[in-house]
């Protein structure tokens, strides 16, 4: 009884390993989620033998060397006496049946192939991110379920546009006159250019937040993250002799001025 159980232990169906794929997403793919067709290295059961492994036309049969057992008995002699050794038949793997293999996947039962899968990303993946889909790993052996497919993704940086968690960075250069003054310029988002409103007396390095601009929540397509400008005041280093005049002239108007009045 034992042998049988353990002949029928060693014959139960093996569920497929999972598989990898690297997928390279652009950014603005990884922003608003796409779908991808990608094509999948993977062990499918043969079409040959329809898994078994076995040649067409034959049947296993026992094996003669451990009568079916899967396992051998050796004796051996010590100066402790005797020590009997179980190990696994070499001549059927454990099994218990030895059969002529399929010339299509060489007793394996399965054969490597590339198969075509439509993936849906979902808005908001990043490097690092991990897609699950069932099923769609290797397949088992002796009728056993397939492993699953897990897509590494990655994201191609944008030129401009930088990713901090669901929020994008990015910086707009003005120039001294327009923030003193106050302006309005075209800034790019994921979204396309859109006009943002300098205040007047913007210092360097102020950061103006464009709501909602940013990247979506995974999972939550309907709230997004903000989009954070900083703005870079860019000083000349030389002016002409009437520009120098003017400014020394908005000099004397600033001392001129109350204290409280500034």
């Amino acid at each position: 009884m034992g042998g049988m159980a353990g002949k029928g232990a060693r014959n139960r169906p093996i569920q497929g390993d999972d598989e990898r794929y690297d997928l390279l997403l652009n950014f603005k793919d990884a922003v608003f989620g796409t779908e991808k067709d990608i094509e999948v290295r993977r062990l499918e059961v043969c079409a040959t033998c329809d898994g078994s492994g076995v040649k067409p036309g034959t049947s296993p049969v026992t094996c003669t060397t451990c009568g079916g057992r899967g396992q051998v008995t050796m004796i051996a002699n010590t100066p402790l006496g005797q020590i009997r050794q179980i190990s696994t038949c070499s001549a059927c793997g454990g099994t218990g049946e030895t059969s002529t293999p399929c010339s299509t996947c060489s007793g394996d039962g399965r054969v490597r192939k590339t198969k075509k899968i439509s993936l849906k990303v979902p808005a908001g993946v990043d490097t690092g991110s991990k897609l699950r889909v069932r099923s769609e790993g290797n397949a088992g052996k002796r009728g056993g379920p397939p492993g699953d497919l897990y897509v590494f993704v990655s994201v191609r940086p944008d030129p401009e546009l930088k990713r901090d968690g669901n929020n994008i960075l990015v910086t707009c250069k003005v120039s001294y006159i327009d923030a003193i003054l106050g302006t309005s310029v075209k800034v790019m988002t994921v979204d396309g250019a859109v006009d943002l409103k300098i205040p007047s007396g913007t210092q360097p390095g102020t950061t103006l937040v464009m709501a909602k601009r940013g990247v979506p929540y995974l999972g939550k397509t309907n709230i997004r993250g903000d989009q954070l400008v900083k703005v870079d005041v860019e000083i000349p280093k030389r002016v002409s002799a009437e520009e120098r005049r003017l400014i020394e002239e908005l000099n004397d108007l600033s001392k001129a001025k109350p204290a409280g009045s500034r």
